[in-house]
Parts: structure tokens; sequence; C-alpha cells
């Protein structure tokens, strides 16, 4: 791979460091992803990763052009994308410039203590409400909450921020009678676990599974990122001591801002299973 060097001069405060390293073998063309798309992902990547900092000026187009091996156009189509994505400036005889703060806090912890480890570490949140609305439940949802398919169910569709910039896709399903003792207000400013437990549905177990998807265009255009980026998705249901659900989550993380951890313990010293005892 070619490294990517510093000018002959000194370079500034704020360029790049010379681990940002490109080369062509970095993307494919045989791959039904356009060239362009590739190398947006790659400089995104490297910005998000550090390599390119808050303030330091990338590679010109002709550069680029060398180091990824293609031709000028795919370059300016990947560095439009950048700007479009709000991870570069572009200034005629300056250059393109890193805006992207990649200062901002990895999010770790337990989901049911989230918010009480946002808190702790002092950083704020906040929710836009994108859509909320009365219907019933489908064949899927009724089968993972244990209910009667056409139950009433309320739907919320929330964006989750954290010191500025986007956080989490969330889509809960709750039983209406449950979401009839909150009102919309209160799902533009409370956390779920919390408006449950003010009506009365608090939650003391639930069943969860984690997968890594690729966004689709609507969860990309709410989170900031590119159609088919990696995303964290959690499906949680949450049920009450007498073992119905109140909630169905379907969450989608940013993860290069939430990090999902498992510590694991032994259930005897016979050489017992191991078991998801906590979450780091």
């Amino acid at each position: 791979m070619n490294e990517l060097k510093t000018p002959m001069t000194r370079p500034k405060t704020g360029e790049a460091s010379s681990g940002a390293k490109l080369s062509p073998d970095l993307i494919d063309e045989t791959l039904p992803t356009p060239l362009y798309h590739q190398i947006f992902l790659v400089l995104r990547d490297r910005i998000r990763d550090g390599a390119f900092p808050a303030g330091a000026i990338l590679p010109g187009e002709q550069e680029l052009t060398r180091l990824f091996d293609v031709s000028r156009i795919t370059v300016k189509r990947a560095m439009n994308e950048l700007a479009a994505h709000g991870f570069v400036t572009r200034h005629r005889g300056r250059g393109t410039v890193v805006t992207h703060n990649t200062g901002v806090p990895i999010v770790e912890g337990r989901f049911d203590t989230l918010f009480d480890a946002l808190k702790r570490m002092g950083l704020a949140t906040d929710v836009q409400l994108l859509e909320v609305e009365d219907l019933e439940a489908d064949e899927d949802i009724a089968v993972d909450m244990a209910i009667e398919p056409g139950a009433p169910l309320q739907k919320a569709i929330r964006l989750r921020s954290l010191e500025g910039d986007t956080f989490s896709y969330l889509i809960t399903h709750v039983p209406g009678e449950i979401a009839a003792r909150y009102t919309r207000e209160d799902l533009q400013t409370q956390p779920m676990l919390e408006l449950l437990r003010r009506a009365g549905a608090e939650a003391v177990e639930a069943d969860q599974t984690l997968t890594a998807v690729a966004a689709d265009p609507q969860v990309a255009a709410a989170l900031k990122v590119s159609p088919g980026s990696p995303l964290l998705k959690i499906k949680r249901i949450m049920r009450g001591p007498d073992g119905r659900a109140v909630q169905h989550i379907i969450a989608f993380y940013r993860p290069e801002r939430f990090r999902y951890q498992m510590r694991m313990v032994r259930k005897d010293s016979e050489g017992g299973a191991w078991g998801a005892a906590d979450l780091a």
C-alpha cells in the first residue's frame, strides 16, 4: 500500500497524519457500488477514525487520483459527497478542509442504564419525534409481543442526537392502553423507559437480539450516513412483572457512537457453561 506523505514543507497544525494510508487496493471496480462512493466511504472512515482530524487539509484531487488510480471526475464526485454529508468544506485556493469532529464521545454500557450513563458522563441528548401514530399490530409485531394481531398499538419513531450529532434511530411500539398515559410532548423529551415507569408499566425483563445491518435510505437520511453504511440494530421486547410485553423497540445505532459490551462468567468452577451475567 502507498503511504500518504506530507508535502516537502513542514506540515501545518491540523493536517492529516501520515498514518492515513490510501491506495488502489482499498476499492474494487468489480463491486456494484460505484467507485466514487467507495472512495467516499474510505475517506469518511479515515476522517471518523481520526487519521484526518478536524482542520486537516485532504490531499488534492490530482493526488487522490494518483493514490486511488482512478479518474479525476471519480475523485471529484467522492469529494462532493463528503462535502454534502458535512465531513469537509471545499475552498478555492485553500483545498478541502475536514470539518467533522472526531472527538465526539463513544457511549458504552447497559441498555437499561444508558441514560444514567449519559448523565454520569455529563452528556446531553436531544430527541426529535419524527412520527407517531395509532395502529393495529401486524402479524410480525403480534408474534414478537405475544398479542393478538390487530391489537391497538402506538408507533413512534424518534431520532436521538448526542452532543449535537445523530446517535440513534428508534422505532417503538407500545400497547395503546399504556401509551394513553403519556403525551406526544412527553415523547419529545423523555426516555421511553422513564415514560413506561411513569405509566405504571415498568419493565422487569427483556428479550434482545443484536445484528449488524446496512442502513436503508430512510434510516440513513435520518442518521446522516450514506445508504448501505453499517449500523448496529437492536430489537428488544420489554415485559412487565406479569410477563406481558410493554414495549417493542427496534433501534439503529451508529457503531462509532455506541459500543455494546458484555461480561461473561463461569456458572461453576467445574467447567460449566459461560453465561452473560452483565454488560460492562
